[in-house]
């Protein structure tokens, strides 16, 4: 069989849009938008002494719009020329991530953002993407010279290089929850990869040991602000017995929201959990807000809608060009996937609470930017895919 040529790479692309996927997200930015208008309105009016229920679905327009062309934008680029950028955009985030950890702004215990004059941004958010980059290209490497399914260097290599990320992100920014899903698209992408699966047993229980005694370590005081971790998982254990207007309060309403939405719920607008019972609505917990607005039937749809989203986007990784657009496809799709996932399982109390907004419809500028110029990427994988080349 005679080997298929390599489109030359460029600048740009021409290749068809994939609809599906563009139809997705923008149904998941659309309702994501209604139900911050609706989750953040209380909270909204409370904040401008009644003036105003716009404030935050108005920033958030905003950030929706310019994603937007972020997206457009980036869906026009040839997703290979990062390929050539992965050293570049490693040590650049990482500088940003260790920055942040000492000149950044934030509270609790947790330094998670820069501001710049008159706006600030989270780059854990940004790094993410950045990352997902920086690994489809190494592990790429790896396999075309068929290294990737040796210990040391297609398996403990990736690895060490993750442990500066998670350096800056948990250990100077209290940031668990950008630590961990960051490390989890690593291990997917190199599963994927090819990396042998008799090296993530042993590394999948050094992992959870380690991960264990960090919680441990930083929950003990080592950490600023770290001590809450075991208190929530605690409240998750037993809920019943925990201060139903302490650690409880949270999750407790976001239940109560959940189950008094019944089939179809109260219907949009009509939630009493968003009026200041449920703490920053507009946030983490929205996804309950809708469950009580809109109720099982809402949920499901939302939920189906994500589906078609990750299975769209492993279809595009499936007919990637190449290594790398499919790790990057493999990427982009695990992000999106895994933050709703455990989004809904902390508010359904599946999992005990922790930070994880919901992509497209919690409040966040940087998600939301984040979110987007991530599928723009992948959409240039499809716009470059063998279907578009053949």
């Amino acid at each position: 069989m005679a080997k298929k040529k390599t489109k030359k790479v460029g600048l740009f692309i021409n290749g068809k849009f994939d609809y599906t996927l563009i139809i997705i997200t923008l149904l998941l930015l659309s309702i994501g938008l209604i139900m911050l208008l609706s989750a953040s309105a209380p909270t909204s009016l409370s904040e401008t002494d009644g003036e105003n229920s716009y404030k935050y679905v108005f920033k958030q327009g905003i950030m929706a719009i310019l994603g937007l062309v972020i997206m457009i934008a980036l869906s026009r680029i040839d997703y290979r020329i990062y390929r050539r950028l992965k050293w570049p955009i490693y040590i650049g985030f990482i500088g940003l991530l260790v920055a942040v950890g000492f000149v950044g702004s934030g509270a609790g215990g947790a330094r998670r953002w820069i501001n710049i004059v008159v706006f600030s941004f989270q780059p854990s958010e940004f790094a993410k993407v950045g990352f997902i980059i920086f690994y489809a290209s190494m592990l790429s490497d790896m396999k075309e010279k068929s290294k990737i399914k040796k210990l040391v260097p297609g398996f403990l290599y990736p690895l060490i290089w993750l442990l500066p990320i998670v350096g800056a992100i948990f250990i100077l920014q209290n940031h668990f929850s950008a630590t961990f899903i960051i490390a989890a698209i690593t291990l997917v992408q190199m599963f994927v990869a090819g990396s042998s699966l008799k090296y993530f047993f042993g590394s999948g229980a050094l992992a959870a040991i380690g991960g264990l005694a960090i919680i441990l370590k930083t929950s003990s005081g080592a950490v600023e602000g770290g001590g809450f971790r075991i208190s929530r998982i605690q409240t998750w254990l037993d809920l019943e017995s925990a201060d139903p207007v302490g650690e409880a309060w949270q999750i407790l309403n976001s239940l109560y929201a959940i189950g008094s939405g019944g089939l179809f719920g109260f219907g949009l607008g009509n939630s009493k959990q968003k009026y200041l019972y449920l703490p920053e609505p507009q946030n983490d917990f929205i996804f309950a807000v809708l469950a009580e607005e809109l109720g099982f039937f809402g949920c499901v749809s939302v939920i189906i809608l994500f589906m078609l989203f990750v299975w769209r986007g492993i279809v595009i990784s499936i007919k990637a060009e190449d290594n790398f657009g499919t790790l990057i496809g493999i990427g982009v799709t695990t992000m999106i996937g895994l933050q709703a996932l455990i989004n809904i399982a902390v508010v359904t109390n599946t999992i005990p609470v922790t930070g994880m907004p919901l992509p497209f419809f919690s409040y966040g500028g940087s998600a939301m930017l984040a979110d987007l110029a991530a599928v723009g990427i992948l959409l240039s994988v499809s716009r470059n895919s063998k279907t578009n080349n053949s």
